[in-house]
């Protein structure tokens, strides 16, 4: 029988070389609760649980080196479905998380500001890049940093800093040499006109782009940096040839490029995330914030929540309050978070929750 545990157990804290623990790892789920009913609900991302269908790849795909011209047909494909000014603006990655610390690298060592409660790792992308790091909760108290990094929309609240805002911010950057670094994984469900990805032009900003969280397919390993073709060129540099497997490049091309599903995902979200809200009031959580791809719910006793949650007896509960398997939730208390939604379909067993401090 497992043992009472703490939110907290679940995550590593140290400085920038030392891995955080992020959501989806159920190896971790299993050690700290390893009496626990399978399969898990992963409550633990904001991945889309009903992907992009994936196209049957040729098998050249994984027996050659990626393709350059496929690799330039996914930027021109991400350009039009981001709105980016051109494919030379796009790199494409493996991923947001590798463009971290290269984003971070293209400014001078200096302070960093990272606008919280914020996605951990950009703390650390900057730390590991050589900056002081500063954690601020507002635009306005940026002041004084060479480099600022803001999640739009931000997880786990949802907050959005209008377009209007962030383009002052950066205008103020530039006058000392700053960069603002804008991470869009979730303007997919974002608001419209919201995105900075048209404002690349301006040399200062950059925006990362995540794949594989709208398109539920995040083992695919796909994002991309909007930047100036100058930092672009850089970016590509840094890492080297082949970055993007070919089966990548080919479900990047064709997903991008449907946008009968892609509104037809965003319309199934916003209806699902509805459903979610009205499920947790009336569970008695109060609905704070979010996106249609994760909620944040408020409750006092979110700690005795995760230890409950955790009892195999609560299997039928489980796959009833957390049903909706389109979105992740947070239950949020005094300085903690503790991220839920339901994963697997035919759901049954425990939650599985992550927690991050404030």
């Amino acid at each position: 029988m497992a043992t009472s545990a703490s939110a907290t157990d679940m995550i590593l804290t140290g400085g920038a070389d030392e891995p955080l623990v992020h959501g989806g790892d159920l190896g971790a789920a299993r050690r700290l609760f390893p009496g626990a009913v399978e399969p898990f609900i992963d409550l633990s991302t904001g991945i889309n649980p009903n992907p992009y269908p994936l196209p049957r790849f040729s098998p050249a795909l994984y027996a050659r080196l990626p393709d350059p011209d496929a690799l330039d047909a996914l930027s021109a494909a991400a350009a039009r479905a981001y709105g980016a000014p051109s494919a030379a603006h796009v790199v494409a990655a493996p991923g947001t998380q590798i463009l971290l610390p290269l984003v971070a690298g293209l400014v001078r060592n200096g302070r960093a500001a990272i606008l919280t409660p914020s996605y951990p790792e950009h703390a650390r992308a900057a730390a590991l890049a050589g900056h002081s790091v500063h954690p601020v909760r507002e635009i306005g108290d940026c002041g004084g940093a060479g480099l600022v990094i803001d999640a739009n929309p931000n997880n786990p609240d949802g907050r959005v800093f209008t377009r209007t805002a962030l383009l002052a911010l950066a205008k103020d950057l530039c006058r000392r040499g700053g960069m603002l670094v804008v991470d869009e994984a979730f303007m997919d469900v974002g608001p419209p006109g919201a995105s900075l990805t048209a404002d690349v032009a301006a040399s200062n900003i950059v925006v990362l782009r995540s794949f594989g969280k709208f398109f539920g397919l995040a083992g695919t390993r796909l994002g991309f940096a909007i930047a100036a073709p100058v930092l672009a060129t850089r970016l590509r540099a840094a890492l080297g040839p082949w970055a993007v497997s070919g089966p990548a490049l080919a479900v990047g091309v064709k997903a991008l490029a449907d946008s009968t599903w892609i509104e037809r995902t965003r319309r199934r979200l916003e209806k699902d995330a509805s459903r979610l809200d009205a499920i947790l009031v009336d569970s008695g959580l109060d609905v704070v914030g979010g996106t249609s791809l994760f909620r944040l719910a408020r409750t006092e006793p979110a700690q005795s929540l995760f230890n409950h949650l955790r009892e195999p007896s609560l299997r039928s509960r489980c796959s009833i309050i957390f049903a909706n398997r389109a979105c992740a939730v947070a239950v949020q208390s005094s300085g903690a978070r503790w991220y839920l939604g339901a994963r697997f379909p035919g759901s049954c067993g425990l939650a599985a929750l992550r927690s991050s401090g404030e």
